[in-house]
């Protein structure tokens, strides 16, 4: 059984895949254009629900399923490019 701690953990390690991205993309490192942006976003966002899952906020939770459209837009853009090339 999941216990609080470890889905702390689990959204804990999503916040950190999202700041990731966030930062290599800032770096230059990771444009906004390649499907690892979208799809380090999209896994951290959906870490982070679960996590909400066991500790609910409203707002926290609105805010990651909008991110979370947000990258599966990014990614199946990313994937449909990649498609056309």
């Amino acid at each position: 059984m999941i216990t609080t701690a470890i889905a702390d953990l689990i959204g804990v390690a999503g916040a950190l895949l999202v700041v990731a991205a966030y930062f290599l993309n800032l770096h230059g490192s990771l444009p906004t254009s390649a499907y690892r942006y979208s799809a380090l976003n999209l896994c951290g966002s959906a870490m982070i629900v679960y996590s909400l899952i066991y500790n609910p906020n409203p707002a926290s939770l609105l805010i990651e399923i909008f991110w979370a459209s947000i990258s599966l837009y990014g990614l199946l853009k990313s994937f449909s490019a990649r498609r056309r090339e």
